[in-house]
């Protein structure tokens, strides 16, 4: 026991009259509180309680000593108070990491909600595609696509992206629908190149049967706008996620293509820097947007959805 379950103990002791009653409150044995209770005499070189059949009273020096002791507690007791009712507020600094893509189209508008009903929150909101280190940099949490690698981070599962392939009616009406994977080799492929074994597309049938197929085509980016772009401008075909894609396939500017296959989707993960403590802000953040990543959520806001459109970056 340290000093500060020390002087708790001596404060219970005074205050109980009774080793067993401050020993039971405390959840230590008697023999215990006894032995720590002589610890604490032994480092003051005093006596502060007097032992009888009747019970326990400090002494003269044990008196004031437990005056002290009170205060000491009490502060301690206020501290502790004043963390719990800090941890319960979602107030305070907020930095937020995310992909630029993703935190543009779909971070950016949960964000600013989150933020509508917590005025006293302040969110540095970071969009990046380069990997970050959230313990180097700062950043409280992470929104992240794709399986996580093992590693000390928290995390916690929030949903999944899937992807959807797309072309133009005018690009379909120029060279043809595809009805089977395989037929991809002959269509100009608009190239995502942030993703690993980018030259291949990979789908899974309805009856389970998996195929990857090898693609080439006249654009290779690492930015999801600039391929939406090209293929709204009849440049090819486009494996986009459905994020990216929905308000131009509502609007008919695009089109799905080969709905009776699929294309992996990616797990999106909510990351932070420690699994342990994690403060009230970070894990109110976390439920907040873990409730807006089930069915199609994509398609569920409109106002987000129009976020889907062509933007800059």
């Amino acid at each position: 026991m340290d000093r500060i379950q020390g002087i708790a103990l001596f404060v219970r002791v005074v205050e109980t009259g009774s080793f067993s009653k401050a020993a039971s409150s405390l959840g230590i044995t008697q023999p215990t509180a006894t032995k720590h209770i002589a610890f604490l005499e032994k480092h003051l070189g005093s006596l502060l309680l007097h032992r009888s059949t009747r019970g326990v009273t400090p002494t003269e020096i044990g008196q004031i000593y437990y005056e002290k002791c009170k205060i000491i507690s009490r502060e301690l007791e206020d501290a502790d108070n004043l963390a719990a009712l800090l941890q319960s507020k979602i107030q305070g600094k907020l930095s937020i990491s995310s992909s630029v893509g993703f935190g543009r189209r779909i971070l950016t508008p949960l964000v600013l909600d989150f933020m509508s009903q917590h005025p006293q929150l302040q969110v540095h909101l970071s969009l990046d595609d380069n990997y970050v280190n959230l313990v180097e940099q700062g950043i409280d949490l992470a929104i992240r696509m794709g399986r996580l690698a093992d590693s000390s981070l928290g995390s916690r599962y929030l949903g999944l992206n899937p992807w959807v392939l797309v072309a133009s009616p005018a690009y379909l009406l120029q060279y043809g629908a595809p009805t089977k994977p395989n037929e991809l080799s002959t269509h100009q492929a608009l190239i995502y190149s942030s993703v690993q074994d980018n030259h291949r597309w990979h789908f899974s049938g309805s009856d389970g049967a998996s195929v990857s197929i090898p693609v080439k085509g006249p654009l290779y980016s690492n930015n999801l706008s600039t391929l939406l772009a090209a293929a709204i401008a009849n440049m090819g075909l486009a494996a986009i996620p459905w994020y990216v894609a929905h308000h131009s396939v509502k609007k008919g500017v695009l089109q799905p293509i080969l709905t009776d296959w699929t294309l992996p989707s990616q797990e999106i993960h909510a990351v932070f820097s420690s699994p342990r403590l994690v403060p009230g802000k970070v894990s109110q953040c976390i439920d907040w947007l873990q409730g807006h990543f089930s069915g199609n959520w994509w398609e569920a806001d409109e106002d987000h959805a129009r976020q889907g459109e062509p933007i800059t970056s």
